[in-house]
């Protein structure tokens, strides 16, 4: 983790955006608590994407960009459902890892996780510097061409580092290493992943390994998590918590339909928690065992799917740069061919250059698929699979029935006017709320310098998040305890808090210093109610990211804030 990153994991807990879960018992990996602050930017976070999606959408209106007019919808959906759902609709065959173990250490790795460097033992270059009884040497240079994978939370190990771990392999002098050690491609890094179809893996150094050979052979890894229902707790009781929020809005399809009146093309959104037993969550928030989505499913007619997925693609993109990630930061890249989903008939993501990455690396904020029509006909007829032609057949056992039956139901659209019966078409943008907020955050952090109360100038820590994502919208600010303005600054607190405005009320402590705690917690505005005010009615209004103050009446505050937040 660079230093950048870890300035703002720091924040995070000082300022009470983010905890380890059960801390105080060491810690869970892979879950994460929010704190008071956490808790309002992720939940602001969540209600700008429900209101963009669906709260103030005009159905009868046809956005910039889009083929038609649309409805939209909300749903939330339970998390655990019919183990049957992930069956049919592939995860319970699909959704895995493959993992690989070191008997060594104990360590577990995703082998996509894995990247190493090759390196040859040249011992004829000096072999009066290899002390090694006969035996040793003879059984380390039968391995003289190995792989030393380096280790996934360290990826930034120079060579020099790499070299002297495979120094103390063979039992080389440190000083001795770079002259007996090989070189190819410059010392690059590779993945392991390709690698092990053809190597034998006694040439691969597990990670804080001191011997080769330790990894044990590739094999998949669920990453569903398991529950029981029920007390009694047989194989018949084992359920799923839910992977994606996406299934249960596509069983509910017809229930929609019927319920609502709706008609393709329309939408349905839905915000709640997934769960995924990742092998190694890691990089903070980025990859967790529990998380929260935002996932849409807009179903459309097949001949205008294309339109509608590069409508999505262009708005989902839109949106984070509205909310204040910098075009630099942000790119829409399209998945190539062997990177489809089995269902996918085209997904691009939306990816931020996060921190924790290496420079011109980005991680995936929200992903916009074109899943064709697989969803509702494989809960309609059964588990789909690639048949002829790159259409889906239903799968078959070996007695030729369905591997996995679906619910029989029928789950196409009737066109009451056209007459027409069809599998609509279903484009959807999934995004995380903790990667968004955690984009956010890294977007959002900045150090500058500003002058102190005595006008020295000192760095100062600042969130610049988009008022709309603020915790605290405004701080309210007594100049001092007395002079009746505590009681006008609290006259203005309620004011603003009674218009729906996340106020912030502090008078302790020198006014520079209220100002930088309020600038670490990314609060855009602060009003200061000093002598002033009681003359003319006015306070001051303090912009966090151009440090300018302005002189707003008392009676306007309320609206001027709530203008400049929206």
């Amino acid at each position: 983790m660079n230093n950048r990153m870890e300035k703002i994991v720091a924040l995070c807990k000082r300022r009470g955006f983010i905890f380890q879960s059960s801390e105080i018992y060491g810690g869970i990996q892979g879950f994460w608590d929010y704190g008071p602050l956490g808790t309002e930017l992720k939940r602001n976070v969540r209600e700008a994407w429900y209101r963009d999606m669906v709260a103030t959408h005009d159905e009868l209106a046809v956005p910039p960009g889009a083929p038609s007019a649309f409805s939209m919808v909300g749903m939330e959906t339970s998390i655990i459902m019919h183990p049957q759902v992930w069956k049919v609709s592939g995860h319970y065959d699909l959704f895995h890892d493959v993992k690989v173990d070191c008997r060594e250490t104990g360590r577990r790795y995703r082998l996509d996780h894995l990247r190493g460097r090759w390196l040859y033992f040249v011992a004829a270059l000096h072999p009066r510097h290899v002390t090694l009884p006969p035996e040793r040497r003879e059984e380390l240079e039968r391995h003289q061409h190995l792989f030393i994978c380096l280790d996934p939370e360290k990826p930034e190990e120079d060579i020099h580092a790499t070299v002297h771990r495979a120094a103390k392999l063979f039992g080389v002098r440190s000083k001795d290493a770079e002259a007996l050690f090989g070189r190819e491609d410059a010392w690059s890094s590779e993945p392991l992943e390709p690698l092990t179809r053809d190597m034998d893996l006694s040439r691969v150094v597990a990670p804080d390994a001191a011997l080769p050979g330790t990894l044990t052979e590739p094999r998949e890894f669920n990453l569903m998590l398991q529950t029981i229902l029920g007390a009694l707790g047989g194989e018949e009781s084992k359920a799923f918590l839910r992977p994606e929020t996406a299934q249960g809005m596509f069983v509910n399809f017809k229930n929609v339909l019927d319920s609502t009146r709706v008609k393709p093309p329309f939408g349905i959104a839905q915000v709640g928690k997934s769960f995924r037993n990742e092998i190694t969550p890691r990089n903070f928030t980025f990859r967790s065992r529990e998380f929260e989505q935002m996932e849409m499913e807009f179903f459309c007619r097949p001949d205008q799917s294309k339109e509608w997925y590069q409508y999505w693609r262009d708005r989902r993109f839109q949106w984070y740069l509205n909310l204040g990630i910098t075009s630099d930061n942000l790119q829409l890249r399209d998945h190539a061919q062997e990177e489809l989903a089995h269902y996918s008939v085209g997904t691009a993501d939306i990816e931020y250059a996060f921190p924790f990455l290496e420079p011109g690396e980005y991680g995936e904020l929200e992903g916009v698929a074109h899943r064709g029509d697989f969803d509702l006909r494989s809960h309609a007829e059964g588990k789909l699979v690639a048949g002829p032609e790159g259409c889906f057949v239903v799968e078959t056992d070996a007695n030729g029935q369905p591997k996995y039956k679906g619910s029989g139901k029928d789950l196409q659209y009737f066109d009451d006017q056209t007459r027409e019966r069809f599998y609509p078409h279903v484009i959807e943008p999934a995004a995380g709320a903790d990667r968004a907020t955690l984009a956010f955050l890294c977007e959002a952090y900045h150090e500058d310098e500003a002058p102190d109360e005595k006008g020295a100038m000192q760095t100062r820590t600042v969130l610049k998040l988009h008022p709309r994502l603020a915790p605290i919208k405004a701080a309210v600010l007594p100049l001092i305890k007395k002079e009746g303005m505590p009681e006008k600054a609290a006259e203005i607190y309620r004011d603003l808090k009674r218009a729906g405005l996340a106020a912030y009320y502090d008078q302790q402590g020198a006014i520079g210093r209220r100002y930088r705690r309020q600038d670490e917690a990314g609060t855009p505005f602060c009003i200061t109610i000093d002598g002033q005010t009681a003359t003319d009615h006015t306070v001051t209004l303090r912009d966090r990211d151009t440090l300018e103050q302005i002189r707003v009446p008392v009676q306007e505050i309320v609206e001027t804030v709530r203008q400049r937040v929206e």
